[in-house]
């Protein structure tokens, strides 16, 4: 069985900033450096809005850098 995606299910950054009430300029920064879950299109980020609910829940950017350097 297919799953059938929602039109909203993706975001732009737009949408995710309006979404988490977070400015555009926090967002990339944070897409950039990996702790939000997202990816490239070209030169547009996009954000899957289940991904994004469920590092909300767990705190946990799939796929990114984990912890911090120790000196």
């Amino acid at each position: 069985m297919r799953a059938t995606l929602r039109p909203d299910s993706v975001m732009t950054i737009d949408e995710l900033s309006s979404y988490l009430k977070v400015p555009k300029s926090t967002l990339y920064k944070l897409a950039q450096e990996g702790k939000v879950p997202g990816q490239k299109v070209g030169r547009h980020w996009r954000f899957h809005r289940v991904v994004i609910d469920d590092w909300l829940r767990h705190g946990d950017a799939r796929g990114s850098r984990r912890g911090r350097k120790t000196r």
